[in-house]
């Protein structure tokens, strides 16, 4: 293990258990990538039942190269793996990360569980590993995907024009975001407010 990354941490809230990504999950996240067939989505790469364990393998093997801390996120409520999201392109001499790679089952879009995972992950940045810069990248034509990052209150830096190319073939032009340090508190104390709301009875 390089000695520049931590040991992949358990992070857990009041809905969602961030733990350490490994094969003891497989089943699980198969099952929760069936949910809504996301591996579908042309626009955003997300792992089919069959490669699963394939998946796992290649985001563990970039953990000991040193380049991402895999997590599965897991509903606190059932104790089931239901999605995926890591730290990568991780930067720690310039103290910065990317929150990126994540997926969740499509029955849990929209509850309490994606936006206090990127609480949790945002507050491990900030507050542990000392981060001057968290950066979040979607797909620019991921409407979806880039409300739900507005709405945490991070900035666009820009459009990374024919960024990458998908598994389809087609060119993503990538959206950047990021928070920095200086707005961390701001966006904390946005997120508690969010999340108190999923709390009431």
């Amino acid at each position: 293990m390089p000695a520049q990354l931590p040991r992949i941490p358990t992070l857990e809230g009041s809905f969602v258990l961030l733990e350490p990504l490994s094969q003891a999950r497989s089943e699980e996240l198969s099952k929760a990538s069936e949910d809504g067939k996301l591996y579908e989505i042309w626009y955003t790469p997300i792992p089919s039942p069959e490669r699963m364990t394939a998946e796992i393998d290649r985001r563990l093997g970039l953990y000991y190269s040193g380049s991402m801390i895999p997590f599965a996120t897991l509903d606190k409520s059932s104790g089931k793996a239901v999605g995926m999201t890591t730290f990568m392109n991780i930067k720690l001499e310039n103290l910065k990360v990317e929150i990126g790679s994540t997926w969740l089952a499509k029955s849990f879009h929209g509850s309490a569980l994606n936006p206090e995972a990127k609480f949790l992950m945002l507050q491990c940045a900030f507050d542990v590993l000392g981060c001057n810069a968290v950066e979040i990248r979607t797909h620019e034509k991921n409407l979806q995907s880039r409300a739900a990052i507005e709405k945490l209150g991070a900035k666009l830096d820009g459009i990374l024009r024919n960024d990458m190319i998908l598994p389809n073939g087609s060119i993503r032009n990538t959206a950047v975001y990021s928070i920095t340090k200086s707005e961390w508190p701001s966006v904390r104390d946005a997120l508690e407010g969010r999340l108190k709301q999923h709390n009431r009875p």
